[in-house]
């Protein structure tokens, strides 16, 4: 979900962080008991409202436990894993860290993150959250270096003043959202559809993979993405630009709505953002799932886990933290404030997808989202592997490949990353 730096840029920021970070590597031995005093630093990869959200919740667990400070700082995507990459190779910088959902199973092979069931984290949330994201979050040896800390899905915006006047719903099927395109298009719509999120990259991709029925790996973490089924994908993703004329740069859901654009596929974190920085819109717009494709409905489920650095002085007390983030009162100062700062965010507990701050037809929207909904694989090498798949993506896009020879060149790609 985040830009991926080079390898001679984030060796640069090792150097950096390592002289600038004064966190000290300690032996398991030596933690200190849970109840004792600590100073902890989390590194949340996101925005400062989010960040801001969740020192919240790090608020009240330092009320009941006063030996125990926390500061949240903000993470941007941007550079964030090269950061995180630099502090686990190096053992120093922070004490608790979140960023993408793939990221623990990466940093926890080179030692730079615990292995959470020692401390019993998994054993209290694995049950009460999405399967799939689950799934994904778990090393192929079942280590657990992060555990969820908010999930993301993809759904459709769309302006509803606009759907209605060219006769059309919002579309359930990749048929029907062809069509409505065409009928979009043919009423004077400039832009009848966008993407936000991952706009020409592999995300937006993985949607229709999944819908078409296929996958990027096998259950074996082979390379699958050149299937049939991948093909297909590629080829009608690829139509929306080439023959629906989908903009290849991306507007945000907000801004994009407010501009004439009759439908966006995008994050569902946007949903409180919408009404805030354009409130000309409150009315005029809705969600909707994702249209199904020929194998049936499929989302990419984005979010975070959240994890301690191997190297942190304070495990037992960062992870005793962690435990904290899942309980009620936690959930709801962190909902509640990201919501006033215009962000939704949703617990990975999926008993509080209906108490979230939506409308009934945006919760309904989310729940089917997530019940269709898919994390990214747990296979090794898929870090590395996705911003020169993303290219062989976008040699389709802009007409200088075929869709088969672009994925049988990504699948070798995947295939010599997995080591």
């Amino acid at each position: 979900m985040n830009k991926r730096l080079t390898a001679a840029v984030t060796a640069v920021a090792m150097g950096l962080l390592a002289s600038a970070c004064a966190t000290s590597t300690a032996p398991a031995a030596e933690q200190a008991p849970a109840e004792g005093p600590a100073n902890l630093t989390f590194w949340m990869t996101g925005s400062e409202d989010e960040a801001l959200a969740v020192q919240k919740a790090a608020d009240l667990y330092t009320r009941k436990h006063p030996n125990v400070k926390i500061k949240v700082s903000a993470l941007s995507w941007d550079d964030g894993h090269a950061k995180v990459l630099a502090a686990a190779t190096g053992k120093n910088g922070p004490d608790i860290v979140s960023g993408g959902l793939s990221w623990g199973i990466e940093f926890g092979a080179l030692g730079g993150m615990v292995d959470l069931r020692e401390q019993g984290v998994p054993d209290a949330i694995k049950g009460r959250t999405q399967q799939g994201v689950w799934e994904s979050i778990t090393s192929r040896d079942g280590a657990v270096y992060g555990t969820p800390l908010d999930m993301t899905v993809y759904l459709t915006y769309y302006r509803k003043d606009l759907l209605e006047k060219s006769g059309v719903r919002p579309p359930a099927t990749w048929d029907e959202l062809t069509a409505a395109l065409g009928r979009l298009r043919a009423d004077g719509v400039k832009v009848p559809y966008s993407m936000d999120w991952g706009n020409i990259d592999w995300l937006q991709y993985f949607n229709f993979l999944r819908q078409a029925g296929g996958t990027l790996y096998t259950p074996e973490c082979k390379p699958a993405l050149n299937s049939d089924a991948g093909v297909a994908a590629l080829d009608y993703w690829a139509g929306l630009y080439t023959e629906h004329k989908a903009p290849t740069q991306t507007a945000e859901v907000p801004a994009a709505l407010a501009n004439g654009v009759a439908m966006v596929s995008g994050g569902s974190w946007q949903i409180k953002a919408v009404d805030t920085a354009q409130p000309e819109m409150k009315g005029k717009w809705a969600t909707a799932p994702l249209p199904a494709g020929p194998a049936g409905p499929g989302a990419f489920i984005g979010g975070r886990i959240v994890g301690v650095m191997s190297y942190s002085k304070h495990t037992a007390q960062a992870a005793d933290f962690i435990k904290s983030l899942y309980t009620p009162e936690a959930v709801k100062a962190i909902t509640e404030t990201a919501a006033a700062r215009g962000v939704l965010w949703i617990s990975p507990l999926t008993d509080n997808i209906g108490d979230l701050p939506a409308t009934p037809d945006q919760i309904e929207a989310i729940k089917a989202a997530f019940a269709s909904g898919y994390g990214p694989p747990n296979c090794p090498g898929w870090e590395t592997s996705q911003a020169e798949v993303t290219k062989k993506l976008q040699e389709v896009i802009y007409g200088k490949s075929d869709a088969k020879t672009a994925l049988d060149a990504a699948a070798k790609i995947m295939e010599q990353n997995a080591g």
